[in-house]
């Protein structure tokens, strides 16, 4: 269920703020039309910082509306105090959503038994399989593989999205959990790399503008084929990089904008509209990749 070529996807914005329920439901159409292989609702990219308990729950479901079954949804449901990341967790318990991303607590920089705390009171408190998501470059603390490992003796702990970039960190984790524990990159750029040695999926920021490519690329790295996923690849090599530019999702809301695909690049503050030079770098990319 949690492999391939999976979105995280945007949340779109009118320019005063308010969540753009018409254009979400026309991204959620085009990711299943272009055959991406499952969305993550209100992660990262999806501005989980800025909206509010009832606006991040609004989205996720409405998501699930549109989706109708016909392409598994995961939810963004973790936060820096454990009892938020339960509620969050319970409040989607019977939403129709496929699963739970879980974020390791980010700024209060918890040990690693605070982590295997975090996440075990979140699984214990849901029913709901359960993927953990290490990002260091955002929260500032590091999910071991060791604890991991540990985490993956649970019974719904099924995964990781692992976003470090560091392919070595694949291998680590590999040899500590069984073979059905799932492996996520959260690396664009090493997505391909990532697949080719073994894993299983990416969320991707990428897949926002490139869908039918990501898709087809995950499925000739998923098979070894490698000559075929790096002809696929290499074309979106750009935006891997320059979708981070600035800080995500900056970038990718403008391409999105800037390919007619959301009417509005509408973001929150403290996040602004992407700059103008580097808008001409994002351009670069786009046309790079065939997409402008």
């Amino acid at each position: 269920m949690f492999a391939g070529s999976i979105v995280a996807l945007v949340t779109p914005m009118d320019a005063d703020g308010a969540v753009d329920f018409d254009a979400l439901q026309k991204l959620v159409e085009f990711h299943i039309e272009s055959g991406t292989n499952g969305i993550v609702a209100v992660g990262t990219t999806g501005e989980s910082a800025t909206l509010s308990f009832e606006e991040h729950l609004g989205v996720v479901r409405k998501i699930v509306e549109y989706a109708a079954g016909r392409i598994p949804v995961i939810a963004g449901t973790g936060a820096n105090a454990t009892a938020e990341a339960i509620y969050l967790t319970k409040q989607l318990e019977d939403s129709g959503i496929s699963g739970c991303l879980s974020v390791t607590p980010y700024y209060n920089k918890p040990t690693q038994e605070g982590l295997y705390q975090h996440f075990k009171a979140i699984a214990e408190a849901s029913r709901l399989p359960q993927i953990l998501y290490n990002v260091p470059g955002r929260t500032a603390v590091d999910l071991l593989p060791e604890t991991v490992a540990r985490l993956a003796k649970l019974d719904n702990i099924v995964g990781i999205k692992e976003a470090t970039g560091d392919l070595s960190r694949l291998h680590e984790i590999k040899a500590l959990v069984d073979d059905d524990f799932i492996l996520l990159s959260g690396d664009d750029a090493t997505g391909r790399e990532f697949l080719l040695q073994g894993g299983d999926g990416v969320i991707s920021v990428t897949n926002n503008l490139a869908p039918a490519a990501m898709a087809a690329m995950c499925k000739h790295a998923r098979s070894g084929e490698k000559a075929k996923a790096a002809a696929l690849d290499e074309p979106l090599s750009l935006l891997h990089d320059k979708l981070f530019v600035e800080a995500n999702p900056i970038p990718v809301k403008w391409a999105l904008y800037r390919m007619g695909l959301i009417p509005q690049p509408g973001l929150r503050l403290p996040l602004t509209t992407l700059s103008d030079n580097a808008q001409s770098e994002v351009e670069k990319a786009l046309k790079h990749a065939g997409l402008v």
